[in-house]
This record gives structure tokens, sequence and C-alpha cells, in this order.
């Protein structure tokens, strides 16, 4: 039976870990909290609670696995959060655990372009805050080790859309005209997506895992407009300390498509017609 550690059994870990179970593998999830293990105590696969930038205790039946997940969060942290939690704690991942694979769950944001454009995997990154310019050394990290990188976009789903939060309590903000493109995924085609990567061995490599319709802000109010009967939110200033930074371009999914995935919601306005969606 094949095993795979999830580093950071989260609001994505915890999909992903699922969907490796449901498909016969052995799955270890690696908690940072006491509180974030209990929450899991009900799950069929092994739960632990382990910091993963401090020294790791582990039997050999967890060394040499099959695969590796490094799907950690930083809770909004600073630069040296960033640090500790996604690169030194992958580092530590490999050296203690030796997978055979691995793979680590970044960010779009490392893509910096300002002008609206298409990027795809071989286009620049250069990052302007800190904190993306680590997840850029956690990528190389990643990459020496012949693993994979799944750059995500803006994460939703069940319970949890931030656009759609806002919207809802009346805080939202067309920033400026509203014409800033948006990406984003939801949680379970990128588990899907992890899941697809490492058992169907698709080439080491980035990958951008994204929906297929990368849609502007203001498309966006207005589809949750339309599902609701509210009104579009009323312009306002453009927020200079978003955290994905004051980027402005349009990702493309299309080498992830290319290996046999495909996004359950190919939209966010797909997911809106879903009731259990979001």
């Amino acid at each position: 039976m094949p095993k795979v550690i999830i580093v950071g059994c989260g609001f994505l870990g915890e999909a992903a870990a699922d969907l490796f179970f449901a498909t016969g593998w052995e799955v270890l999830g690696l908690c940072a909290s006491e509180d974030s293990a209990a929450r899991l105590a009900a799950k069929p696969w092994t739960v632990r609670v382990q910091d993963i930038t401090q020294a790791v205790p582990v039997s050999t039946d967890w060394q040499n696995v099959d695969a590796l997940v490094h799907a950690v969060s930083s809770g909004g942290g600073e630069a040296s959060d960033y640090r500790k939690i996604y690169l030194e704690g992958l580092l530590n991942g490999i050296h203690t655990f030796r997978p055979r694979r691995c793979l680590f769950v970044g960010s779009t944001s490392v893509y910096a372009q300002t002008d609206g454009g298409w990027v795809e995997e071989t286009s620049e990154t250069r990052p302007d805050r800190e904190t993306g310019k680590v997840l850029l050394e956690a990528e190389n990290v990643a990459l020496a080790s012949g693993g994979y990188v799944a750059r995500l976009g803006g994460l939703y789903g069940p319970g949890r859309s931030v656009l759609r939060k806002r919207f809802l309590s009346g805080s939202a903000v067309l920033e400026g005209d509203g014409a800033r493109w948006i990406n984003q995924i939801h949680r379970d085609d990128a588990a899907r997506a992890i899941r697809h990567l490492l058992i169907h061995q698709a080439s080491p490599g980035v990958y951008n895992v994204c929906d297929n319709t990368p849609a502007t802000q203001r498309t966006i109010y207005g589809w949750l407009a339309d599902a609701t009967g509210q009104a579009l939110p009323p312009e306002g200033e453009i927020n200079p300390d978003r955290k994905r930074g004051r980027t402005n371009k349009r990702v493309r999914n299309v080498k992830l498509r290319e290996t046999g995935w495909a996004p359950i919601f190919p939209s966010y306005e797909a997911a809106l017609a879903d009731p259990d969606a979001l």
C-alpha cells in the first residue's frame, strides 16, 4: 500500500488526505496544534501533532514514503514566518521522511505581473514582497528533489470564500474600476490536482492550479449580485495591503489540464450555482 504524508491538514490538506485514503493510500496527516488534531480525530487515517520546523521523531515505517505533500499555511505571517514554515519546514520534511516524490503547495502570487496579461509556468516570477521570495526558495527545494510545485490561485470552498464573505457582509468594494483580474480554484479541485500529479506521476515541475476562467473583480461581484439579488458593491480605493500583492494577471492552467486533470468547477460562477460548493 503506497504511503503519503500530508504536512498541514487544514482546509486543503484535509481534503487531499481524504482523497488519497479513498484511493487506497495509507495517510499520515501532520497538524501544528492539538486543536487541529482533535478536529480530525474521527478520520480513518493517522493524525499526529508535529511542529515540522523542529526535529521530527519518526519510525522507519514512515521513512522513504511514496509521497510528501507540504500544504502548510502561515496564517498571514511575515517573511520570517514564511521562511520557518514553508522553507525550513519543507527542508526538514524531506530530510526526515526521505520521500520518493515531494509536492510543495505554493501560490500564483509569485507572478508579479500587473498588466492583466496571461501568465504560465514559464513566465517571469519576480514577487514584490519578501513572502513571495520565500515561496520561490521553497519551490526550488521541491524542484531540486525532483518533485512538484502546485501554484494555487485564490482558494475557496465550503464555508470559505473571502469574496463571498465580503459581499454578503457589505464590506466589499470595487477597487478602482473593478477591472483587476482574479484567479481562483475550488478547494476540492485543488485537492484533486495534488492527488492527480502524484498518483499519475506527471512530469516533475511547476503546475498552475486554478480554474479555467480568470475573471475581473467586477465580473465576480456581478455573479454574486445575480445569485443573491443584491446590488454591486460601491467603487473605492485600491487596497495596497492585499495579501497577494498588487498584481493583475490571468493565470493559465493548460499544462495541468494536459496531464488529464480537469476542474469540477471551471469557474467561480459554476461553483455559485452548486448549493454544496460554498
